[in-house]
């Protein structure tokens, strides 16, 4: 009986109206601009809720670094005075070294791949852990496969990387990647157009979006398809926060933000065939079959560095490649 009455209670809850709760406004922050992959979802989300909540659910999108960079939105988040974010993986890591194995370089063969790995149970144990840093891990949207791009020389083979001052996010693993490729990378926070226009960096490396998107045909002569990691987004909400809510509201927010990460995950991948394109009118000269067996070689050891020393993390990420191969 005690069961049956706590079902009718649930049931009752989730058909409640929303303000019935009284209204509410949702802090979301993004560092990247409208149009960017970030903002595509953060923006579906936005719409999705003001329908589904009857406009009773603001959500009110700071983007372009206007609240700070990515390490900075998600200290945010941990304290409650930004509710939400959509935020790159690598800038994770300082919080949770879990999310190191979502970047393990040449890990998903490809989109469908990285969809039934990040959309599963191996993926939910990686949004799980995020609870132990002050987030609730609702999913993953896209940033998509991460390309190199340099001022300096055609790059075939990591032999072409030595000497390379690559940006890198602010993420330990990131920073290894390209170490042992021979680069020097250089941690930056977002956006790089100046430091890359003046010379202060060499190249960078990231999904074809942002090189539209940030117009870095204007200044990288070079680009190289490496494809060397998938680079999802985390979307993420404040745990105090999403303690506070009722049943029917966190229902509603899970799943809105995972109906736009699906949304975005789609429009980014319908439209990379014609951004490759656009790059190479824009005179980019784009390498599009390097030498990826000789990337993964120089990689291979990776699994074994200091940086995957956390067992819960090693273990995980030996679960992903036994998955993935």
């Amino acid at each position: 009986m005690r069961k049956l009455v706590m079902s009718v209670l649930v049931g009752v809850l989730c058909t409640l109206p929303l303000n019935a709760f009284g209204a509410m406004t949702i802090k979301l922050g993004v560092v990247t601009k409208p149009g960017s992959a970030q903002n595509i979802a953060a923006e579906k989300f936005k719409e999705l809720m003001t329908q589904r909540s009857n406009g009773d659910v603001t959500v009110k999108i700071y983007h372009s670094k206007s609240i700070g960079n990515e390490t900075e939105i998600l200290q945010q988040i941990q304290m409650n005075t930004v509710q939400m974010g959509i935020i790159t993986v690598g800038p994770f890591d300082t919080f949770d070294p879990i999310v190191r194995v979502v970047n393990y370089p040449f890990l998903f063969k490809s989109n469908a791949q990285a969809d039934e790995i990040l959309d599963g149970p191996l993926g939910q144990e990686i949004l799980t852990s995020l609870e132990g840093s002050g987030f609730k891990g609702l999913c993953f949207s896209e940033n998509g496969f991460r390309n190199l791009t340099n001022n300096k020389r055609p790059v075939k083979g990591p032999d072409d990387v030595k000497g390379l001052k690559i940006r890198v996010m602010s993420s330990a693993l990131h920073k290894t990647i390209w170490q042992t490729l021979g680069a020097n990378p250089t941690p930056m926070p977002w956006p790089i157009y100046t430091e890359l226009e003046q010379g202060v960096i060499d190249g960078q490396e990231n999904p074809l979006w942002v090189m539209k998107e940030y117009k870095f045909y204007e200044i990288q002569n070079y680009m190289t398809l490496t494809r060397h990691v998938y680079s999802p987004h985390i979307d993420v909400a404040s745990l105090k926060w999403w303690n506070t809510l009722e049943a029917p509201i966190r229902a509603m927010v899970l799943t809105a933000m995972r109906d736009a990460a699906n949304y975005q995950r789609k429009d980014n991948r319908e439209k990379d065939a014609a951004r490759l394109a656009f790059l190479k009118e824009k005179g980019m000269a784009v390498e599009e079959t390097p030498d990826l067996t000789a990337f993964r070689a120089k990689l291979a050891s990776l699994q074994s560095n200091s940086i995957y020393r956390d067992p819960r993390v090693n273990d995980l990420l030996g679960r992903i490649l036994a998955a993935t191969r």
